[in-house]
């Protein structure tokens, strides 16, 4: 195979490319992956909380709920100044 450094073509310039598409779509992933978790986590403790013996449907979305607003506090974008 041929070495693609050993050309003598110059024409491309390392980190000369527009990236915005990529950055974008990288904060996306992260935030549907971030907020997603939070999600299925508040879902997984109230159901928990509602079917284990003698459980019921309001303690579990007490403590779902809760989660829900710690973890928006925790989880959201830290404002830069």
């Amino acid at each position: 195979m041929a070495d693609p450094h050993a050309s003598g073509d110059t024409s491309y310039q390392r980190g000369s490319q527009e990236i915005s598409e990529q950055v974008s779509t990288f904060h996306l992933v992260m935030g549907l992956t971030k907020w997603g978790s939070l999600a299925i986590a508040a879902v997984l403790l109230f159901l928990t909380l509602w079917f284990m013996p003698n459980g019921n449907v309001f303690g579990g979305l007490i403590a779902a709920v809760a989660l829900v607003v710690i973890g928006v506090f925790a989880l959201r974008d830290k404002k830069t100044h």
